[in-house]
């Protein structure tokens, strides 16, 4: 052998040391190198135990997820889910006063306001309420959005309640009411004959509990104008209290009372 071959194998054999010693450095440090080692050295039922731990322990882990996010929803809504109080709930959210009249909206139009910056678009509405034993209201309000709009008038029929005469199940009397262009006729109807009416004053006389009357629109046809000479004539309307016989007779003691005060200062005299 020459020289050459003799220092190539001296420095092959150099670096398979060093390559050793580096692979027995990393297996002493990395305990990844253990677990593999044991992991190959484990029986199918260690195998088995290793598997069935970790399931359990995902279990656990998503259990304690879902309680702490339970607890966070109870915190913020004061209470466990479904026991507190909503805001939309059809239930317990309507005040007494809401559930006693009955609400019609009867017309949603956009209107638009135009001013110097531009164009301003809100919503009107006209809403009638009623509680079917004679009370009758109707408002007329504006807003940016529906809603609005709607509790708006809301709040406005509540403070134009009129009541209305009911004698027989029917209304007193026949009435005429005009408003601007709208003209109202209503008569009294027989018993069993319903609402004969059209339009607004239909959902008007229906909303007040009128059982039996007929009526008819002459004029015009706009829906606010009907209704406010509807509401004219209800408000025409006279409350009779008892029989024709007893108002009339407390007609003729009225008037023997008055004879009988100017005869006495006469007497006197």
């Amino acid at each position: 052998m020459t020289e050459k071959e003799e220092k190539n194998k001296k420095e092959q054999t150099e670096k398979t040391d060093e390559i050793k010693k580096q692979d027995e450095k990393k297996e002493v440090k990395s305990p990844q190198g253990e677990a593999t080692s044991n992991k190959e050295s484990a029986t199918p039922e260690d195998k088995n135990k290793t598997a069935e731990t970790k399931i359990d322990s995902q279990k656990e882990t998503k259990s304690s997820n879902k309680t702490s996010g339970q607890r966070s929803r109870g915190q913020r809504g004061g209470g466990q889910r479904g026991r507190g109080p909503r805001r939309g709930d059809r239930r317990g959210g309507r005040s007494p006063e809401e559930r006693e009249f009955d609400q019609r909206t009867l017309d949603i139009s956009r209107v638009t306001r135009v001013t110097k910056g531009g164009k301003r678009m809100s919503f009107r509405s006209l809403v009638v309420i009623g509680n079917h034993k004679g009370k009758v209201g109707y408002g007329l309000a504006k807003g940016a959005d529906v809603a609005i709009s709607v509790s708006k008038s809301m709040a406005q029929a509540k403070k134009k309640l009129i009541e209305v005469p009911i004698v027989k199940e029917t209304i007193p009397h026949e009435v005429r009411a005009k408003y601007g262009a709208s003209h109202v006729l209503l008569k009294p109807a027989v018993r069993g004959s319903g609402i004969k009416a059209g339009g607004a004053v239909r959902a008007v006389l229906e909303v007040s509990g009128v059982p039996n009357v007929s009526g008819k629109i002459l004029g015009s046809k706009n829906k606010i104008n009907n209704v406010k000479a509807t509401f004219r004539a209800l408000e025409d309307l006279i409350k009779i209290e008892g029989d024709k016989k007893s108002v009339d007779a407390g007609k003729k003691e009225s008037k023997k009372e008055e004879k009988v005060k100017k005869s006495e200062p006469q007497k006197n005299k």
